[in-house]
């Protein structure tokens, strides 16, 4: 692979997903159990694909939650860009891309903890869930997406 650095960015949703109590949804990646590391629920945005429509999509695959239990109470203005780190570049979605560019949704979970289901979708992405800290959310995730996670918690703060 030549130069990596003119390789486009993945379009991408991501969802905080916060509950009544003000804490927010992170899951354990089933392909990094071992890592420690838990993310927020994202994913790629289809060809053609409303981020609003991929955003619930997104969310029902990974966490089972449909979107009667959920209300979405804010989208980022712009989108949010990571680079991948020299060691993954290449290798992930094909290598074709370069990192991600995300577009961030707050959403209000309504339902019952029960509704939660990992393996709602196969193969599963999470292998663990818990409800989290927002405030907690950088330390959380991997190192090369804190900047993002930060920026995120900024901008949600106040309606979370």
């Amino acid at each position: 692979m030549n130069d990596l650095s003119s390789l486009p960015y993945r379009p991408c949703v991501g969802v905080m997903l916060v509950n009544q109590h003000g804490k927010a949804f992170v899951g354990m990646r089933i392909d990094n159990r071992d890592s420690g590391f838990w993310q927020m629920p994202q994913g790629g945005i289809d060809r053609g694909e409303d981020p609003v429509v991929a955003m619930h999509r997104e969310l029902a695959e990974e966490t089972g939650v449909v979107a009667d239990l959920v209300s979405v109470l804010k989208q980022m203005d712009e989108p949010l860009r990571y680079d991948l780190p020299d060691e993954l570049l290449g290798k992930l979605w094909g290598g074709k891309y370069r990192g991600q560019e995300q577009t961030w949704f707050l959403a209000r979970f309504h339902g019952p903890d029960e509704a939660i289901d990992l393996a709602a979708h196969s193969p599963p992405e999470f292998c663990e869930w818990k409800w989290a800290d927002p405030e907690q959310l950088p330390d959380l995730i991997v190192p090369f997406k804190k900047r993002v996670y930060r920026a995120v918690l900024e901008e949600f703060r106040d309606l979370i």
